[in-house]
């Protein structure tokens, strides 16, 4: 469930939920999805083309920790991460379709 969705003018696409933020952005390279709570992060990024494995890092220029062919499996690592169910994740719709 998602209590807020807004755009940024940096084109960003934020989504706030059960007290975790999740910001979608496009780098040159990749997409990413990050997530924060209460000082806990997580992301998950793929290649700009979107057919990838998704990589789950400690943070958008940190350490990789696993490679996922699906989203759902990505998001229970980032949960796992965060403390908090996989359904309690807010997602932006602009990233809906990350995976394979």
């Amino acid at each position: 469930m998602t209590d807020d969705a807004t755009t940024t003018a940096e084109g960003e696409t934020e989504a706030t939920a059960n007290g975790i933020t999740a910001t979608y952005s496009l780098t040159e390279s990749e997409r990413v999805l990050a997530f924060e709570r209460d000082g806990r992060t997580a992301v998950v990024a793929q290649n700009r083309d979107g057919y990838a494995m998704l990589k789950v890092r400690t943070a958008v220029d940190g350490d990789e920790l696993e490679r996922y062919y699906g989203f759902d499996m990505a998001l229970d690592h980032v949960a796992e991460r965060l403390g908090v169910s996989e359904h309690d994740l807010p997602i932006p719709e602009a990233s809906a379709d990350m995976g394979m």
